[in-house]
């Protein structure tokens, strides 16, 4: 067999087939890693929730658009939320609303894309141009040199992977994707930490009887290729082998107060397993709070068509309120807020005057099909998102909205500011850093934006 042909199928029956290869891509032209990694959580709200009905409310607006909830006090002086997030009100303190985001895009797919890549087209587009802010960190993270924790730079617990990836960047950036319900008692995350001895031999076998193979290629080997194979397959195994990566996932060693305390569904563990990721240093972790939680549709667009509105809010808040407050408290108390930062949002909000259509079918949030019900539709032109932990100066707003929450009068704040904030915790310059593309033409990470003065705590 050639020296091409054994390198293409050398590594058939690995548990872990394609980690070698993705790591030896990650680590080309690895460069001196920084110093401290700083990390981030994005809890992502696909379909956009409504800024009316949780943290940006108009009370004194006319029933065609207040909607039904009331106000409640938080633990910051002059900042009020709906009565939708009691527990993320006792906690306000410790995380900064953001109310005058903005972007042009009405459509789920431009305007997730115009969020996470910073892509200005307003157009829907059936695959990402331009490469996530996840995707892009993950690629400048993974050029830093060899890593001693055995854990990816990149997991998704469930990922929103829709409308975005790595685009250019290539799938070696995608997220290591954890798609299984944590929630669920017999939750596992494939190819991580072998649980057996025996499963341990069964692979060191594997990769003993494919170096025996590899001394007939050595004389073969000028530029040193399978050396540098050797280095990721041993990467591979770690990832396979370390405990440290099944204790990273496995959330029966948190205590029954903690998993009670970010809910016992699929959101709250899901939560809880981003937070046990930064804490054993996974760099990047996004989360979509989506599927049946949210609703008939699983998500958070709320079309009338879709959900009633109001009751879409009921049924679901609760569960949301609980996970990310507890996140963003835990965040706290484990020492962590320096270095983590917690972002959430989704890619508008929606339409402060309430409509009705008929309902096109029953199912949680929803009315049997053909009754009529209150929805709202997709509004990129003002939406709140809110942020904790990365060092900021916490329990503040920043910008604001009209009286009736319709657009940004305050202070406006676009994706390019959003993405300029993110990488300016992780230690990135949007400003310098460019990518060369499919072309190899050098492109901005971020195309125009700054980071928001009151978002920047230290960097890396």
């Amino acid at each position: 067999m050639s020296r091409r042909g054994f390198m293409q199928v050398g590594l058939t029956g690995m548990a872990a087939l394609s980690w070698p290869g993705l790591l030896r891509l990650r680590a080309e032209n690895a460069a001196k890693p920084k110093n401290e990694r700083t990390a981030v959580i994005m809890v992502w709200l696909p379909g956009g929730l409504s800024h009316i009905d949780s943290y940006d409310p108009k009370p004194e607006i006319g029933s065609e658009y207040r909607g039904p909830f009331k106000t409640i006090a938080t633990k910051v002086p002059g900042m009020r939320f709906t009565e939708l997030m009691p527990m993320q009100a006792r906690i306000a303190d410790k995380f900064t609303v953001l109310r005058s985001m903005n972007q042009k895009a009405g459509g789920h797919p431009a305007g997730s894309m115009q969020m996470l890549s910073g892509d200005s087209d307003e157009r829907d587009k059936p695959k990402p141009r331009l490469p996530d802010w996840m995707s892009v960190t993950n690629y400048l993270r993974s050029k830093g040199g060899k890593r001693s924790n055995p854990l990816p730079n990149y997991v998704g617990v469930n990922p929103p992977l829709e409308y975005n990836g790595p685009a250019y960047l290539g799938d070696a950036y995608s997220p290591f994707s954890v798609s299984d319900d944590p929630s669920r008692p017999n939750f596992q995350v494939p190819n991580i930490g072998l649980s057996s001895a025996a499963e341990t031999r069964r692979l060191s076998d594997r990769i003993a009887l494919r170096q025996q193979l590899d001394k007939m290629e050595r004389a073969f080997d000028r530029e040193g290729e399978l050396g540098a194979l050797d280095q990721f397959e041993t990467q591979a195994m770690t990832l396979l082998t370390n405990p440290k990566t099944r204790d990273a996932f496995d959330l029966a060693k948190e205590d029954a107060h903690t998993r009670d305390r970010y809910g016992r569904n699929r959101w709250g563990q899901q939560l809880l397993l981003a937070r046990r990721l930064v804490e054993s240093g996974v760099e990047v972790v996004t989360s979509s709070l989506s599927g049946p939680l949210c609703g008939r549709v699983a998500n958070w667009d709320d079309h009338a068509v879709n959900h009633h509105v109001f009751d879409g809010l009921r049924f679901r808040m609760g569960n949301y309120d609980r996970a990310v407050s507890a996140l963003i408290d835990d965040i706290y108390a484990r020492g962590l807020d320096k270095r983590v930062l917690v972002v959430v949002t989704g890619e508008f909000g929606r339409t402060p005057k309430i409509n009705f259509d008929r309902s096109t079918g029953a199912g949680d949030a929803s009315a049997a099909a053909g009754t009529l019900q209150p929805g709202r539709d997709h509004w990129p032109r003002a939406f709140s998102n809110i942020w904790a932990g990365g060092g900021i100066q916490t329990g503040g707003l920043i910008g604001a909205t009209d009286k009736r929450g319709e657009d940004v009068i305050e202070r406006p704040c676009g994706p390019g500011d959003f993405l300029s904030t993110i990488y300016h915790h992780l230690g990135i310059d949007s400003s310098k850093v460019t990518i060369d593309d499919l072309n190899g033409r050098p492109t901005r990470i971020v195309a125009d934006g700054r980071p928001i003065p009151e978002l920047m705590g230290r960097t890396a």
